[in-house]
Order: structure tokens, then sequence, then C-alpha cells
């Protein structure tokens, strides 16, 4: 079994040891560094390019959301997640604009941060349901709708299932999916798979619960 390379970055070092302990436990999981402030971090995403980082929102020098948008930005495939102490939702969207791959609170059980890594590693989108509230309701805009098989194939994508695999799970060709896709991206005016599964919670198409299910 090939293992998900993850970096941890926070700087406080009880949080980070605790982390790092548990972790290192999951059979699946391989921590292959560990960070106390921004640059540091930083570097050692450009260097090492683990498939998860775990980020907390403050730390010195640069911060998490910083770095997501810069790894984004440089095209590094790792996915940024989230895992901090403020559930203001200021900080909730802008994490997840910069292309965080989920948000967590530190109030979350190991558990559940064990599914976020291994959901963010495989291309998925995990979102803390405390913090939900951030992306649901707002503007007025009415999306056109979503068509029963779309919502099936951005919910299956949300959650990291290839085009390959959604195709085998729907029995429709890769094809199919890619249209799927696009048709969704184009009646919620989203850029990407991100964008577009905050666009469908924004505005009640998917839920949280069906989300991290």
């Amino acid at each position: 079994m090939l293992s998900i390379t993850i970096v941890l970055a926070d700087d406080h070092p009880l949080t980070r040891e605790g982390m790092k302990g548990y972790l290192s436990k999951e059979p699946d999981f391989e921590v292959v560094g560990e960070y106390a402030d921004g640059e540091s971090t930083w570097a050692g995403i450009k260097a090492l390019r683990p498939q998860v980082a775990l980020l907390d929102i403050r730390m010195p020098g640069l911060d998490g959301i910083t770095i997501a948008r810069m790894a984004r930005d440089a095209g590094i495939q790792t996915a940024a997640l989230m895992l901090t102490s403020y559930d203001a939702n200021q900080y909730v969207l802008a994490a997840l604009r910069a292309g965080a791959r989920g948000y967590l609170l530190k109030t979350a059980t190991m558990d559940t941060l064990s599914k976020a890594i291994r959901i963010a590693a495989r291309g998925g989108f995990y979102l803390d349901s405390e913090v939900a509230s951030a992306v649901e309701g707002g503007d007025n805009f009415v999306p056109e709708p979503v068509s029963v098989r779309e919502r099936e194939v951005l919910l299956l994508a949300a959650r990291g299932l290839s085009g390959k695999e959604i195709a085998a799970k729907l029995f429709i060709s890769e094809r199919t999916v890619q249209t799927h896709l696009a048709s969704i991206y184009d009646k919620l005016g989203a850029k990407n798979k991100t964008e577009a599964m905050l666009l469908a919670i924004k505005y009640g198409i998917v839920t949280i619960e069906e989300l991290i299910d």
C-alpha cells in the first residue's frame, strides 16, 4: 500500500507532536515534514511535494491561506487542508477560494481528520459541518437547475472519485462524465470542481451531510 505523504504546519509544538503521533499510527499515512512557520512550510511543500498539507490559518510569516494560494498558483498538486481554531466565515471562504481542499476545526476528532486527509489526497473536498454556514445561503442568484445525473456526478467528484471511477459507478462513459461536469460548471458559473462544490452547497443543490457521507 502506498502511503499518503503529509506535512504538518502549526506554530504550537504540542499540537504538532500530538497530530504527528496520531497520524504516524495510521498504516497509510507518512508524515514527511513538520513546520512551525509559514516560510519553512512553503519551502517544505516545494521540496517534498506531499500529497496533503495540514495548515493552520495563523502562523509566523506566511499564513496557511497564503500558502494554499501559492501552491495552487505554482501548479503544485499538494492538497491544502486547513486545520484551525478559526471558524469565522471570512477565513473559511478565503481558504476555499485560495484552493484549499477542505477546512476543519481543531475540535474535530482524529477519525474525522483521517477521513478528511484521505478524501483530500484522492482529490476530494471536505468541509467541517460546524463551518458550513460560511458557504450556505447568501445572494439571490438562482442558478439553472442541475439534473439528477449531474448532481450525482458532482457529489462523486467531490468525494475524490476519478472520471473513470465515476463512469464505472454510474455505468456511463468517461466522456459523458466530463460533459456533465462542464455543464455543472456552466450552470453554476464555476471555474473548477472546488468552486462548483462551494456554489452547489451555497445554492442548496447538495448538503454538507451528503458531501462528507
